[in-house]
């Protein structure tokens, strides 16, 4: 029988294991049918165990404390009544189609992410699965699910997640989720989950009756931070990892996406994060599987995604925000918040080559210096976008970059992402150039809590000198405008970015030279009085030229060309993805620099066969 925290059945058994060391006794109640209580027995490291007869799948349950307190369990599997009902054993049997399904290599990896309860009407993890096809005919490689543990209400970004182990009730449960992943493994692809083990939100959180989970020694912008490095750090240790188990092993996920781990302060040897990427690895090893880590962690540290030999934590990828606010910073002209270190074209020559711009210098933001340089790492370590869930969520009216740049320019973005040499990630919508925004929305059942959050929006967007009103994170209607209009991908210029998208990801996927991703295989040259920036991407046999014209205006420019006669793949100009230029550009020779014409906003594709 499973020996991990929770309740878990073999036949008509069932064993509950629970942490709770500031409880001297513990009782299960099982709510039956039929209703019955159970004394759990103490164990060695403030452990309660108890295996009781006759309780099948569906069975709902809750402790009750030595205080009095009944509480349901932290390492609930399920919640179906939500953040204050009862928990509820799981069957552990699913019928899973995966079994040839071996994951998804990092440099394969094209990243597409979503929020379940916006990203269809139903909101749900079965309403995601007919939308799968569309995903493949994209080109994305996989699905990465904004956090689903189970959070208060129905309407929530997942960040304000209570129960770590159980899947959100109102998505469609831990069966939900299953269904899901065995479609994307169907549809050859992958998917990652974003988890959050820095913080778990406040609304239903009642870890502090059981243990030591939180401290005032680390404290984050959500309050106490988690206690990975203190007394009684060992069993806090072991809920997370279990819980990051959990998601790989019963949930068959490809990875997980670790949220804002700059805020898991952790003196420990070895920290937490090595520890969670060793038990990972090795179950997927051991499972026949790749599985992959990505961290958010803003702080340009290179250490993150360094072998552990090399003395990093050995996560796979980490999130590049350098790459989003260099490039939207320059082409929206904002410098409040954290775009006030950014806004110069040298940083976007420093983000095509680099993947990043600080690695060391002096940052306003951050009022120190930051970065170090990502040397002895690989290009698909960084996981780069021109928009996410947070840089579209967390501006006061939530605007996506469809609704603050040219058309011309949105074409230019998507190509200076995806023919990237990194990993590309994009956010729901993005694709064909959604316009409904996506909103920070909030269901609590506290009036109070409701109202913090109110004032800490308005607090936060200062910063940015947003002079606008907020919509009301609790209100039904903001949570509704978020949702995805499936049907304008079909319309007009909707319909030209999508298909221009499409055919993006084929070059990346299928070009020799977008394949190869060696220290020796990038070039990036740029003119900043131009606004012009150049990348030469090489393999044996094949080379490709992209052209990026960051210029509102159309202009003559003279552009160094390596040697070769060129032939154009792709201009995001050209009438047959909604642009300016009537007169596709014909094939050229040159052995020095090109005289082009450059429409406003464009990228130009351009290759040839040989070696230099």
């Amino acid at each position: 029988m499973d020996e991990s925290l929770g309740a878990h059945i073999d036949g008509r058994s069932a064993r509950f294991l629970l942490w709770a060391p500031r409880s001297d006794r513990v009782r299960l109640h099982l709510l039956g049918p039929p209703e019955r209580t159970v004394s759990m027995d103490r164990v060695d490291g403030g452990y309660h165990e108890v295996i009781v007869e006759g309780v099948p799948a569906g069975t709902r349950y809750d402790v009750e404390l030595g205080s009095g307190a009944r509480r349901a369990d932290p390492a609930s599997r399920s919640q179906p009544a939500g953040v204050h009902g009862p928990s509820e054993v799981v069957d552990p049997a699913f019928p899973w189609t995966d079994a040839g399904w071996r994951g998804t290599a990092l440099e394969d990896l094209v990243l597409y992410e979503l929020h379940v309860g916006t990203f269809t009407p139903e909101g749900t993890f079965d309403a995601v699965t007919p939308r799968l096809a569309d995903l493949l005919e994209l080109g994305v490689t996989a699905v990465e699910l904004m956090p689903i543990a189970q959070f208060p209400g129905a309407r929530n970004w997942g960040y304000d997640g209570v129960f770590p182990f159980a899947a959100q009730a109102s998505y469609g449960g831990l069966d939900g989720l299953r269904r899901l992943v065995d479609a994307c493994h169907q549809a050859r692809l992958a998917c990652i989950l974003d988890v959050v083990y820095n913080h778990l939100g406040p609304e239903g959180n009642h870890l502090a009756d059981f243990a030591s989970y939180l401290t005032e020694r680390h404290l984050t912008p959500w309050g106490p931070g988690m206690n990975l490095d203190g007394p009684g750090s060992d069993g806090v240790r072991r809920f997370f990892l279990e819980s990051a188990l959990h998601w790989i092993l019963d949930a068959h996920v490809d990875g997980l996406r670790l949220d804002s781990i700059q805020a898991i302060t952790d003196r420990s040897d070895p920290p937490f994060l090595e520890e969670l990427g060793e038990a990972v690895h090795a179950a997927a090893r051991k499972a026949g599987r790749r599985v992959v880590l990505i961290a958010e962690d803003p702080r340009n540290e290179p250490s993150v995604v360094r072998p552990r030999k090399a003395g990093g934590l050995g996560l796979d990828a980490v999130w590049s925000d350098d790459f989003h606010h260099a490039l939207h910073a320059f082409l929206t002209n904002e410098r409040a918040g954290y775009y006030a270190d950014f806004g110069a074209f040298n940083q976007l020559l420093d983000v095509a080559h680099k993947g990043v711009a600080f690695t060391g210098q002096p940052s306003h933001y951050w009022g120190r210096n930051r970065g170090r340089p990502f040397t002895g790492t690989r290009p698909e370590q960084l996981v780069v976008y021109a928009q996410n869930h947070d840089q579209v969520g967390n501006r006061a009216r939530s605007e996506r970059l469809s609704a603050l740049a040219p058309f011309e320019a949105l074409k230019l973005v998507a190509a200076f992402v995806l023919l990237s040499p990194y990993t590309p990630l994009l956010f729901m919508g993005e694709e064909y150039g959604e316009r409904n925004p996506f909103h920070f929305f909030t269901d609590y059942g506290y009036a109070g809590l409701a109202s913090a959050v109110r004032g800490g929006r308005i607090a936060e967007f200062r910063a940015f000198q947003w002079q606008t009103e907020i919509p009301d994170p609790q209100a039904e209607s903001t949570f509704l405008g978020s949702r995805l209009d499936w049907e304008r991908r079909t319309e007009g210029t909707h319909a030209a970015l999508l298909r221009f998208h499409r055919t993006l990801l084929s070059l990346r996927r299928f070009h020799p030279a977008l394949q190869t991703r060696g220290p020796d295989s990038l070039e990036v040259e740029g003119d900043a009085r131009l606004r012009v920036l150049t990348q030469h991407r090489q393999a044996p046999g094949a080379r490709i030229l992209v052209v990026y014209h960051f210029g509102a205006d159309a202009q003559d420019v003279s552009i160094r060309m390596p040697e070769g006669t060129w032939h154009p793949v792709l201009d995001s100009s050209e009438a047959a993805w909604g642009g300016p230029r009537n007169a596709p550009i014909g094939a050229f020779t040159s052995d020095d620099r090109l005289p082009l014409r450059l429409e406003a906003w464009e990228a130009l594709v351009l290759e040839t066969q040989g070696d230099r």
